[in-house]
């Protein structure tokens, strides 16, 4: 036990639990950061949905058609990834 009393191995140890630590708060930082992306592009996504009904439902009124006022909704409220079978 007198090789854990060398300053070399004391320092080598102290390297190794600081990049180990560190490794793991970063990875816990990443998936924080990837979370968070993952709701604001499901936000956006809802947003662009709804736009793109805003936008048929002028365009069939422009046109003449007959309006489906829940359809934007729909659009809305429907997300193309849940939607996917995998």
């Amino acid at each position: 036990m007198s090789f854990l009393r060398s300053p070399s191995v004391l320092v080598g140890l102290l390297n190794l639990s600081a990049i180990t630590t560190s490794t793991f708060y970063l990875r816990s930082h990443i998936q924080y950061n990837l979370q968070e992306q993952e709701a604001r592009l499901d936000e956006i996504e809802g947003t662009l949905r709804g736009h793109i009904g805003l936008i048929e439902d002028s365009l069939d009124r422009i046109e003449g058609k007959k309006v489906d006022a829940n359809r934007g909704k729909e659009l809305y409220e429907g997300r193309g990834r849940d939607e996917k079978k995998k």
